[in-house]
């Protein structure tokens, strides 16, 4: 998936090359500031490495991260914790690259060119390739007895659990209980004997609900995700509104405010990981410092004050609107600094922190052994099931407010009411929390019930 995604980008960076209209642009349209239409050849290339990239990442997102996670053995208690940190680090990295790309990058695209902007990802991530596949004789492998993927897997174990009530007993004969038959050991394990000891339907039934236990969780952060899309869209187009201006000869783009949620994250991850945990480390005795449901609770807890800080600047924004006699001239800035909005973006980054590592750590850890890779496929569907949600409010309430004459989101902002929206999605992040409190507080972790069986076992 890494040599795919370097394709991609690499189709991206060649797409700039191919000429544009051809006959249809002539030197004098060029001359007198028309813009050439693109060619049919060099759309289609477009399109075709945007979408190669997108499915590259699909299946490198999820996988890379687990295959990581996978390199510490969670029976080791150093190397549990050391795991529990690389969650922390992998994001920080993530953050790190993004800060760069916004400052940087979009600085190369517009006064430079695509076609550098598109070939320097590309060269880092055939850097990257070449870093991963230097370590392949180091890393750490299971062997599975399943020859089938993870999807089919997943299928198997969740149409053996709709037809539970047909299914052979789930416990196994007592002599067979406290009598295992003897397999040799892997080289390496981490835990992964309870998915190598399931038989047949049994172990599927397992699995599926150790799948479908995960969903009130998965559930109750949706109105989460809804909250962070706004961090990208109606964010910026506030910004765009505003006096970006710093000093007399810089103008802030809209869009480099979303850096501040990328610095924040890169900022305080350490901090967590080095002061943070060590000390709740103390008091709790939990190795991560806090349980992950807990870090994924604090950050939504965060989101939620983003969402009403959000409200209240732009209620003072539409009324400076007002006060300045700018409520029908959208293209005049709003007497109002940017730096208004940059506690937003701080507090969406320190949610970060907690809920999007808390809750990687947590769809790998809590799913069943053999089906981590789908546990972070399913941390991800919850921001493109969010963003989905978030783009049907939007439709829904556009419509159903336009038609009273006073549309929430207007073209022109200084007659919207983002603030109407924002404080909406603080009153259902406010219910979501509740919900997730009351999930969170009953939910079981998947290793304790390991340790009893374990302890089982034993007395056997």
């Amino acid at each position: 998936m890494l040599a795919a995604t370097e394709e991609g980008l690499a189709m991206l960076a060649f797409s700039t090359l191919i000429s544009t209209g051809g006959n249809q642009c002539s030197s004098a349209a060029v001359a007198g500031g028309k813009t050439c239409p693109p060619s049919t050849l060099r759309v289609a290339f477009f399109y075709i490495s945007l979408y190669m990239v997108a499915v590259a990442q699909g299946g490198h997102k999820p996988c890379v991260q687990a295959f990581g996670a996978d390199q510490f053995d969670p029976s080791d208690p150093e190397e549990s914790v050391s795991r529990s940190s690389f969650f922390n680090w992998w994001y920080f990295g993530m953050c790190g690259g993004t800060a760069v790309t916004l400052v940087f990058l979009s600085y190369v695209q517009d006064n430079i060119g695509w076609g550098l902007g598109f070939g320097i990802p590309c060269v880092v991530m055939a850097c990257a390739l070449a870093v991963f596949l230097l370590g392949t004789r180091t890393y750490r492998y299971y062997v599975s007895g399943s020859k089938k993927g993870v999807v089919a897997r997943a299928g198997e174990a969740l149409a053996a659990w709709r037809n539970r009530a047909k299914s052979i007993p789930l416990l196994p004969p007592a002599s067979q209980e406290c009598h295992p038959t003897a397999t040799s050991a892997p080289e390496f394990s981490t835990g992964v004997e309870e998915d190598e000891q399931v038989v047949g339907k049994a172990g599927l039934v397992e699995q599926a609900k150790g799948i479908v236990r995960l969903f009130p969780i998965w559930a109750t952060c949706l109105i989460y995700a809804v909250a962070l899309a706004q961090s990208s869209t109606f964010f910026t187009k506030q910004a765009g509104t505003l006096d970006r201006r710093i000093g007399d000869h810089i103008q802030v783009p809209p869009a480099a405010l979303q850096s501040f949620i990328s610095i924040t994250i890169v900022a305080i991850i350490p901090v967590y990981d080095r002061v943070i945990v060590p000390v709740a480390r103390r008091y709790t005795g939990v190795p991560s410092g806090i349980t992950m449901l807990q870090r994924i609770g604090a950050g939504m807890v965060l989101s939620l004050v983003s969402m009403v800080i959000a409200a209240l600047v732009e209620t003072r924004r539409l009324r400076a609107a007002r006060d300045a006699g700018l409520v029908d001239k959208a293209g005049v800035p709003v007497p109002m600094s940017l730096w208004w909005m940059v506690p937003q973006y701080v507090l969406f980054g320190a949610a970060d922190v907690f809920t999007m590592v808390g809750l990687q750590e947590f769809f790998y850890d809590q799913v069943p052994d053999k089906l981590r890779s789908l546990g972070l496929a399913l941390y991800l569907s919850i921001f493109g099931v969010g963003s989905f949600i978030s783009s049907a409010l939007v439709s829904g309430i556009d419509r159903a407010t336009a038609a009273r004459g006073g549309s929430w989101f207007s073209n022109n902002l200084n007659r919207a009411h983002l603030d109407y929206f924002y404080w909406l999605i603080a009153a259902l992040s406010a219910l979501e929390l509740l919900a997730y409190g009351y999930f969170a507080v009953t939910f079981k972790y998947k290793n304790k019930n390991k340790g009893a069986l374990l302890a089982t076992s034993t007395s056997c």
